[in-house]
């Protein structure tokens, strides 16, 4: 009896008063019954977990969602009660959830977003099942809103778009929703179509549909004149979950899954085609999934052409070109690496996935440029990544880089694959290359001069002559001729360019016999070619005249994406150009290929607002030619006279001190004008939309417009009754009066229904501000 008499003493204090108050009280004070908004709610946050399937290919609604129903369901039912047991498994399963994030977040310490997004998915299946209130509820919204964030950065593909889509249409009315309860009003009502009453009801469908498309257009608006500053944020670059391999590789072979035929292993290195031709030159057709160029020998005496299919996804701060490999000896039929066996390996150290390459030496101002790759089709072991890498972020513990700076992996580039390249690109200083040395260091004059005996003088006569017409005709017209490597090298590139040509048919080109050379047939006999045939012959050209050069295999940047800001590269995207010496400078590309740049893009180009000169392309190419023209014109023009404008402006400055008063003067009263202007123009916007309001909402925004001007303003969190109540500790008693009336009024007419009587509020509110002045 002792021991009931002090526990029944404890209950009746402040405290156990407090807790059981509040235990079986609070809870039900606070209890949302809107079943819609628990539907909307739900539905944010299956759109949120399916979009972050769909982004990053998991499975996670597979369990969440059927989970996150039957959470909402039983919280509905238990709304009202304490839930003491379920809060208790509730928080064992936050903390059972919370420790195997940490378990799994130890094997991607690079890329955490997806454990992330699996723990934030396990707490809101957790916290459905325990939502009595509005706020839990609101904490859904956010979680549903965070994975939305997650998929839109994991994603690679437009296949995210329909469900941002669905995700802000759902998003509207469930604000709409959220905001009658916290007014208290709990009643749903549609828009009646045979109402004469001038309110504006919840759920107006043409006001949502309306909200919809200007929240979407303005969106894109936003997205495309978003510029694309250079640089990453952070050093954290995203990069798949590791992958073990074995201590014995050392780089030296290429695995080209193209070459693999009927268990015929062996050729992997030989540079076969599709076929399993063992030999470099003999005859043979093309793999119609892989780039024949992927491999130590290159045998270009093959015939076919490859079946698109996107091989790879790459985020880039530049576009460029995405080398693979390069081959220093010229076969007659092909190209080799003749250093196949020299490769040294780079390991990376067991807390980081960061390995740093060794840049060569060269002269002249770099840009770092950060690329993200993710591998979509099955490629060979040979890493893509921009000229000069520094530091590649693999998920391998090593990798090799061969002598012409192309980086091997130990395993096939599998789909799924993701890694990160920050190369130090050099810029291309058209006056520096043209002034470069032409003393080639002895290594460079071994490897990268020589040509097949039996051409070398009939191709350095053609070359001559080409170079040698060119001068001719430049001298009889009083202008400057080609006296450097770099011209020279231009001006054979855009002459192969025009004056050779690619069969139309592709099985058209005969195979080359076994004495014959594929430069001598392609200047001489055929006129043309396939497209990697015109790269070698410029290589072997520039050889022929005592120019270094090589042939370098990789894909072109591929097709921009706009809303991805991805580039999408095909195996069609693969193709060989050439590279010359600079000393001091280092290697440079050229590229004779018809219908292609003849210099590759690369950080020349100015890039900050590319997003937007995409999407003007991707438009343009919707459009018919004479539109398009019409639009590049009017732009044109106007670009121009803006530049114009703003540099006679500048120019002011610099006309002593008479310019410089005459500029300030100049720039102060444009800038008057235009407040002026903005002022007049924004006043005249108010009362057109005043106008065209329904009386009550015209009558409750220009209270709101004039407490504004007070400096006591509404809060935009704040409802309408909230401000009103509110209103009394700042205003006179009279004045926060007609504020809460009017309040009153408009809260009744917008969601309640109810006719306010207009002429007595008029009235009281005229009365306010004669008092007021």
């Amino acid at each position: 009896m002792f021991k009931l008499s002090r526990i029944n003493q404890v209950w009746l204090l402040p405290i156990g008063r407090y807790w059981r108050q509040n235990v079986q009280g609070s809870t039900s004070t606070e209890v949302e019954d809107a079943i819609s908004l628990r539907v909307l709610v739900l539905a944010l946050v299956i759109v949120g977990i399916v979009a972050t399937d769909i982004a990053a290919e998991t499975q996670f609604s597979l369990w969440a969602v059927p989970l996150s129903i039957v959470g909402t369901a039983w919280s509905y039912y238990r709304r009202v009660g304490a839930n003491i047991p379920v809060k208790f498994c509730i928080a064992i399963g936050m903390l059972i959830a919370l420790g195997a994030f940490f378990g799994r977040l130890l094997g991607e310490l690079n890329d955490t977003r997806l454990a992330l997004a699996e723990l934030l998915i396990q707490l809101q299946i957790l916290h459905s099942f325990d939502m009595p209130r509005r706020k839990s509820l609101g904490y859904s919204i956010v979680i549903g809103l965070i994975l939305l964030g997650v998929a839109a950065t994991i994603s690679q593909t437009l296949a995210f778009a329909p469900l941002l889509l669905i995700f802000l249409a759902i998003a509207l009315p469930t604000l709409v929703l959220n905001y009658r309860s916290q007014l208290g009003i709990r009643q749903l009502k549609l828009k009646h179509k045979k109402s004469h009453q001038q309110n504006s009801p919840i759920l107006n469908f043409k006001f949502l549909i309306v909200n919809f498309l200007i929240i979407v257009g303005l969106g894109l608006a936003i997205f495309a004149v978003l510029p694309r500053f250079p640089g990453y944020q952070l050093r954290s670059f995203p990069v798949s979950a590791p992958i073990n391999v074995q201590d014995n590789f050392t780089g030296r072979s290429i695995i080209n899954p193209g070459y693999v035929r009927e268990g015929r292993d062996g050729n992997q290195g030989n540079g076969g085609g599709g076929d399993g031709e063992g030999q470099t030159g003999e005859p043979g057709s093309l793999d119609n999934n892989f780039y024949y160029g992927f491999n130590s020998q290159m045998n270009q005496n093959l015939r076919g052409e490859m079946t698109p299919k996107v091989v790879m996804r790459v985020r880039s701060q530049i576009e460029g070109f995405w080398r693979v490999l390069a081959f220093d000896r010229y076969t007659g039929k092909g190209w080799e690496i003749s250093r196949n066996e020299e490769v040294t390996t780079h390991r990376r150290p067991a807390w980081s996935y960061q390995i740093r390459l060794p840049l060569p030496i060269f002269t002249g101002r770099t840009r770092e440029v950060v690329q993200t790759y993710t591998v979509v089709s099955d490629l060979p072991n040979l890493i893509p990544a921009m000229a000069h890498p520094k530091e590649i972020y693999y998920p391998t513990p090593i990798i090799a880089v061969d002598t012409e700076n192309g980086l091997r992996s130990p395993v096939g580039l599998s789909e799924g694959l993701t890694y990160t390249v920050v190369s130090e690109v050099p810029y291309r200083d058209r006056t520096l290359l043209g002034a470069a040395s032409t003393n080639y260091p002895p290594n460079i004059q071994k490897y990268y001069l020589p040509t097949p005996p039996e051409i070398t003088e009939r191709v350095r006569q053609r070359t001559e002559e080409i170079l040698a017409n060119y001068n001719q005709e430049r001298i009889a017209n009083s202008a400057k001729t080609l006296d450097s490597t770099y011209e020279k090298a231009l001006y054979l590139a855009q002459y192969i360019k025009q004056n050779y040509s690619i069969p139309e048919n592709p099985l058209g080109l005969p195979f080359l016999s076994e004495d014959e050379d594929l430069v001598e047939a392609f200047l001489f006999k055929h006129k043309g070619g396939y497209p990697d045939h015109f790269s070698t012959v410029l290589t072997v050209m520039l050889r022929s005249i005592g120019i270094p050069a090589r042939l370098v295999a990789g894909f072109s940047a591929g097709q921009f994406n706009p809303f991805t800001g991805m580039y999408v590269v095909s195996n069609t995207d693969a193709y060989a150009m050439t590279e010359v010496y600079f000393p001091r400078y280092g290697w440079f590309a050229f590229d004779p290929i018809p219908n292609h740049p003849l210099i590759p893009p690369s950080i020349e180009d100015i890039e900050t607002f590319s997003v937007l000169r995409q999407f003007w392309q991707w438009i343009a190419g919707w459009l018919p030619t004479p539109v398009t023209g019409l639009l590049n014109t009017v732009f044109a023009i106007i670009f121009s006279w803006l530049t114009r404008a703003i540099a006679w402006f500048l120019a002011l400055f610099l006309q002593g001190w008479v310019g410089v008063l005459t500029g300030s003067l100049l720039a102060t009263t444009t800038a008057f004008l235009g407040w002026l202007g903005w002022r007049q123009w924004q006043q005249w916007l108010k009362v057109r939309w005043l106008k065209r309001l329904p009386p009550m909402e015209s009558l409750y925004q220009q209270m709101l417009q004039w407490v504004a001007e007070k400096g006591l303003g509404k809060h935009p969190a704040q409802t309408p009754l909230e401000y009103a109540s509110v209103s009394y500790q700042h205003h006179p008693p009279a004045t926060a009066q007609v504020i809460d009336e009017i309040c009153q009024a408009y809260v009744g007419w917008r969601y309640g229904g109810h006719s306010p009587n207009l002429n007595r509020l008029r009235e009281k509110w005229q009365e306010l501000k004669k008092s007021a002045k």
